[in-house]
């Protein structure tokens, strides 16, 4: 019987799944920034073109629609917490089991596709909105190239970082680090964030230079982080 069983992909080019964030990455990366992918409202294009069945590129997403942070949809939703916003998003995505989900917080959030226009982000796929700004801010700090990878670390692409500025290079799932492994940015599939896992101090100059939405790990930090924040 011919088993074939995958070797350990390496933690500078994968993605935890169901643990604490930074017991998984140690020995690799001392820090964990959790990006918030921000919701979106087309401001020039029709919202059915948001949708799957017409769906935009990356480039067409970055010049017609806006971004939408998470501290406004608590405000719009009455809802609490970045926690509870995590949870609605896995919830209206059937990604929780049914004693932890909360339909009222999906409730919630969807509704404000249809009263507001305001789209949800999607999980599992770092959005256009962040991408091209994660970019600029690695090429900053001294990086030209990028290696892009699967999520299973079976297959990697360098790419030179201005061509994946210009295109949507970027796989659903995929993991996105520098050539020294000093630095990986990478999306759990059933999240609506994503991990720049680096030193602290990189994280810090990447913070100083874009202003992203999201917050530190701490030890206890989970994968399901809004689960056991919103219990």
């Amino acid at each position: 019987m011919d088993n074939r069983v995958l070797p350990q992909p390496e933690k500078f080019a994968s993605c935890p799944y169901d643990e604490k964030i930074l017991d998984f990455y140690k020995g690799q990366f001392d820090s964990v920034f959790v990006l918030l992918h921000p919701f979106f409202y087309p401001r020039k294009s029709n919202i059915d073109r948001v949708f799957p069945e017409h769906c935009p590129s990356k480039l067409e997403i970055i010049a017609t629609c806006e971004s939408v942070s998470w501290k406004r949809i608590i405000e719009l939703t009455e809802l609490s917490s970045f926690a509870q916003i995590d949870v609605g998003l896995r919830t209206s995505i059937h990604g929780l089991k049914k004693e932890i989900a909360n339909e009222d917080y999906a409730s919630r959030l969807i509704e404000l596709t249809e009263k507001e226009n305001i789209i949800r982000p999607s999980e599992g796929q770092l959005p256009p909105l962040l991408e091209n700004r994660i970019f600029e801010a690695i090429k900053v700090l001294g990086h030209e190239w990028l290696w892009v990878g699967d999520e299973f670390g079976t297959e990697r692409k360098l790419h030179w970082i201005d061509d994946l500025i210009k295109n949507d290079l970027i796989p659903v799932h995929g993991c996105v680090f520098t050539h020294d492994h000093s630095l990986l940015v990478t999306t759990h599939w059933d999240s609506h964030c994503s991990f720049l896992c680096s030193s602290k101090e990189t994280i810090e100059k990447i913070l100083q230079l874009e202003d992203f939405e999201g917050f530190y790990c701490t030890e206890s930090t989970e994968v399901y982080w809004g689960v056991y924040e919103a219990l």
